[in-house]
């Protein structure tokens, strides 16, 4: 994200040198027309703070906390390009030819950051809201992910064939399971707890009718949890 915003700014000072040279390289007359009039200061200075406006809204594009949320500020970034390159064509051609009144440039130059600024708070909005959405999927399914975790490794431990198959049915149970939570199965899903450290004290300890007894009862745990997830939906 950092190398990212590195190499926008690289492109941001190459594109701004170059917008400076369109300004003061080009001819200054031209038809009779002299491009250096007294609204010329006031649109380099206004199209140069668009720029600056241009790095600003690159900076909160490339601002990310994690690699999911710049991947949701992606599209920040292409609007930030965008608006970068249409500063520089739109506003060094206004300043470079001498018959087009400087203050249209500024306007240019202040729309296109305008509307950049507007689509970047617009897009940021939503990756806002879609990081939202998915924190809170991974809050309410983050039980099951990490009671199928600890099936799985007390399956993993299992030493005879038997008890290994009353793990693997439990295991299975909760893999192919709603992984959607909700405050109404809260009293389900601890009962889910402590019977699972139930199963995992019987088969570390290898005994059988033990461990059929604990998966039995986690496994109508299982199903009643399944079925009330499927009733609150």
């Amino acid at each position: 994200m950092k190398k990212g915003f590195k190499q926008y700014t690289t492109a941001w000072a190459a594109l701004l040198i170059l917008f400076n040279l369109i300004c003061f390289v080009t001819p200054a007359e031209w038809y009779g027309f002299n491009k250096f009039g007294g609204s010329f200061w006031a649109g380099y200075a206004v199209i140069t703070l668009a720029f600056l406006g241009q790095l600003a809204c690159a900076y909160k594009a490339f601002r990310a906390e994690n690699a999911k949320k710049f991947f949701y500020n992606l599209p920040l970034i292409t609007v930030s390009y965008t608006g970068l390159i249409l500063t520089l064509i739109l506003g060094g051609l206004c300043m470079a030819i001498p018959d087009v009144p400087n203050w249209l440039g500024a306007i240019v130059g202040a729309v296109v950051l305008a509307f950049t600024a507007l689509a970047i708070i617009k897009a940021s909005a939503a990756a806002d809201i879609v990081e939202s959405v998915d924190k809170k999927v991974a809050e309410k399914t983050a039980f099951l992910r990490m009671t199928t975790a600890d099936a799985e490794v007390i399956l993993a431990s299992a030493k005879s064939a038997e008890v290994k198959a009353e793990c693997k049915k439990v295991y299975e149970a909760l893999r192919y399971s709603d992984p959607m939570s909700n405050e109404a199965l809260s009293v389900t899903e601890a009962k889910i707890t402590v019977k699972l450290d139930e199963l995992k004290a019987a088969a570390a300890a290898d005994d059988a009718e033990k461990t059929k007894t604990a998966a039995e009862e986690l496994m109508l745990l299982i199903k009643e949890r399944n079925a009330k997830c499927k009733a609150l939906k």
